[in-house]
This record gives structure tokens, sequence and C-alpha cells, in this order.
């Protein structure tokens, strides 16, 4: 799932980049930061090469390390980065924006159905794709990308248990549940994206999971009045 917010990646375990050696770099950051993040969103982390790196960002290896640490670094300020972009950080918006849980969830779905597919960047989230296939040898950022999904599920988890004191779930609804589900369905939106599947799709896709949001508990019959005519 999405890293929502810088404070989200900051909660999920990093230690920071590496100490920063050399000269000031003589390039625009913001700009090989985002030709980073389309490599990165494209490729996914394990797939991307420091070549195939610095090859888009137009800088040399040597720079590539005295600006960022190196390449999990580099992995972890672009993903700070996309939590604070609108297609990274729209959850954490909704959640934050939404006056009932149902409403910040039919928001974050249908926003996820016309964001994922966009072709005017890489399909799906880039979190998720950069999940896949991360081999052992990329174990810390395998953990760190687990620390932001753990970190989104509670943020869901909060918002539904709040919900749920505040009457807006039926009784016996599970907030923790509710949260998993949520987040299943959101990862198989992103990879459906990643294969292909439009704006359309993902709508249909949107509203089939906000249909299992639980119905209202039917209120109980009312009590015939005791005693009879009088």
């Amino acid at each position: 799932m999405v890293g929502m917010t810088p404070e989200t990646t900051r909660t999920a375990g990093t230690t920071g980049p590496a100490a920063k050696r050399g000269r000031p770099p003589a390039f625009d950051r913001a700009a090989v930061l985002a030709a980073a993040t389309r490599l990165f969103w494209e490729r996914g982390y394990q797939a991307t090469s420091v070549g195939e790196l610095t090859g888009a960002m137009g800088i040399k290896p040597g720079s590539l390390y005295a600006a960022f640490g190196d390449k999990a670094a580099l992995f972890r300020e672009v993903v700070e980065g996309y939590g604070r972009s609108p297609e990274g950080g729209f959850m954490g918006v909704a959640l934050a924006q939404e006056a009932s849980a149902r409403a910040a969830f039919a928001r974050i779905l249908r926003e996820a159905a016309r964001i994922y597919p966009d072709p005017t960047h890489p399909a799906g989230c880039l979190v998720m794709n950069a999940a896949v296939n991360t081999a052992v040898q990329g174990e810390e950022v395998a953990e760190f990308l687990r620390g932001l999904r753990a970190a989104n599920l509670r943020l869901f988890e909060e918002r539904l248990a709040d919900a749920d004191r505040l009457g807006e779930l039926p009784r016996g609804a599970s907030p923790a549940a509710l949260a998993r589900y949520f987040g299943a369905v959101l990862q198989g939106m992103s990879q459906r994206a990643r294969d292909g599947a439009d704006a359309t799709e993902l709508a249909a896709t949107a509203e089939l999971a906000l249909a299992a949001w639980p119905p209202e508990s039917p209120e109980p019959p009312e009590e015939p009045p005791s005693g009879g005519l009088q």
C-alpha cells in the first residue's frame, strides 16, 4: 500500500539516509529524484540497478552515493516524496478530510481507481510495485516496505475503530477485518492496473468493494403494549 505521509515513512523503522560525502551536488535534486521515482515505480526496487538509476538521473555513481548515501537510502527518500504527492498521499488526505469512515473509504477506492491506471505515470502504487520480488539481499528494504504497509493498515484500523465507537459501524463489525479487507482490495487494484486494467474496470471493483461495507443493524421490533385493552 501507499506511504501515506512522510510521518508514515519515519514510523516504519527507517534510519535515514547514510551520511553525505563529498562536495555539494551540481545538479537539480528535485529533477534527479523525479527520474529515480519513475524508474523505481516502473521496475520496483530490486530490478532497478544503480547503473540504470544513474543513467535515468543523468549523474555519475559517485554523485549518487555522495548525495543520497546508497541505493536503499535513495529509495527511502523517493518513497517519502511519493507519500507527499497527490498520487501517493491521497489515502491519508481522504482519511483526514472525510466526515465519516464510509465516505473516507469510498473516496480512497474511487481515487485509487482513477490514479492507478493514469497514463501520465507508471501504473499502480509505487510502494506496492517496489515490494515485488525483493530478494534476500534487499531484506532491509523489504522490511521497510512491510513496515509501511503495516502502518497504513493501522491507520485504516484506527479510523474504523473510531467509526465503531461513534456508532457508524453495526454491532459485531470488526474494524481490523475491514482494514485488512480494504488493504487487500487496494493491493489487488494496484496489480490489476499494472496488468493493464483501465479506470472503468477499477471503478467497478471499487464499487463492489464498497458493497461489502457492513449494513446497519435492523432496529429491534417494538414490544407490544402489555395488559391488553382496558
